[in-house]
């Protein structure tokens, strides 16, 4: 007898829809950002939706949380106090989020936050334990360096928001410096005249967002760096976990630390032509192994393998699903009550501070 599989709905609530919808092929360059749909929020359900549903999964777009069947759901489009029932799995896309409580089920997209509890988001008391890492999705619509440009070093970019970059790379001394050498710096933001998939006039990426001060930033993926390697560009990259984890070989990017190991890095590619060459190679042969089609079978093997077998136990046993929102309605009120005595031992510690003050 043939199996029955569950529905699989990818949910974002209805309220959150831009007026003027969004692009029906995964691959299209789309950026009008509105009301509930972030990038983030459009990467991860949009997107893994789209690419899954051509690929032949039997899943469903919806604005309404359905009753049954396996939830597939950005961090953002899930209240806190969500609780799944009997016939529901809500898979969590936490992205750059925090976990959600009752999620069984948590998709990352840094290697890292599988180990880590990401404290600075605060949930070492939140996680359920059954996380899965699945790399972004490149840029789509991507426009790759033109070929045409040879060994030109002249135009130096950074895409994204600009409060994603360090300090130091925002001032117009920095501007100045590139100048200086030769080179033009691209802020390359939303509001900007390039987009962010058009890599055709770019000769280096810079992706650095602080100096001298190490953070794993567990909760970001190695975005930038496929893109680099999809768009055929040198990438000069902070010390971040994603992109760690994502390296190879020498020739995935070129580290730096510091502000002045920003520079030499710059002038090595500057003069370096073989360096450039290695470099751009390289990225052709990786770009190869992270792509849309590499990252749908990723998917539908975790949907195949653990999230529809997880989706079976979760309806069929009524004792783990006792467990399971016990300790998590436990570690929410844990979490709760460590905030409020903080807070009151914040409050002593101002008060202690203002007797002794009064005092002097």
């Amino acid at each position: 007898m043939k199996k029955i599989l569950p529905k699989i709905y990818f949910y974002i609530p209805q309220e959150y829809w831009p007026i003027g919808g969004v692009p029906q092929a995964a691959n299209t360059y789309w950026c009008d950002f509105n009301r509930g749909i972030t990038p983030g929020v459009y990467a991860w359900t949009i997107q893994t939706y789209q690419y899954l549903k051509a690929d032949g999964l039997n899943c469903e777009m919806v604005g309404e949380m359905p009753s049954e069947g396996i939830i597939f759901a950005h961090r953002k489009s899930l209240p806190d106090d969500f609780q799944p029932n009997s016939k529901l799995l809500i898979v969590c896309l936490k992205a750059e989020s925090s976990a959600h409580p009752y999620a069984q089920i948590h998709i990352v997209g840094n290697h890292r936050d599988l180990d880590y509890q990401t404290m600075i988001l605060g949930d070492r008391y939140l996680y359920p334990g059954c996380k899965y890492y699945i790399p972004h999705w490149p840029q789509p619509g991507l426009i790759p360096r033109d070929s045409k440009r040879g060994n030109r070093f002249e135009n130096i970019a950074f895409f994204g928001e600009s409060q994603n970059l360090a300090p130091e790379l925002r001032y117009l001394s920095w501007e100045q410096k590139l100048r200086e050498m030769g080179l033009k710096w691209h802020l390359v933001g939303r509001d900007k005249s390039h987009t962010w998939n058009d890599y055709s006039y770019v000769d280096a990426i810079v992706a650095v967002r602080q100096f001298n001060r190490p953070v794993h930033y567990t909760w970001k993926p190695a975005l930038k760096l496929y893109n680099a390697w999809h768009a055929g560009v040198p990438a000069i990259l902070g010390e971040e976990s994603a992109y760690q984890e994502a390296r190879e070989n020498q020739w995935d990017y070129l580290e730096v630390k510091s502000f002045d190991d920003l520079i030499e890095a710059l002038e090595e590619l500057q003069k370096n032509t073989e360096l450039k060459q290695k470099m751009l190679e390289n990225a052709r042969n990786r770009a190869a192994k992270i792509n849309s089609t590499q990252i749908t079978q990723i998917w539908q093997n975790l949907i195949a393998e653990k999230i529809i077998p997880a989706y079976d136990n979760w309806c069929n046993n009524s004792l783990n699903r006792q467990i399971f929102l016990q300790k998590r309605s436990l570690a929410i009120k844990t979490r709760e009550q460590r905030k409020q005595l903080q807070q009151l031992r914040n409050t002593l510690a101002i008060g202690t501070k203002l007797r002794s003050m009064i005092k002097f």
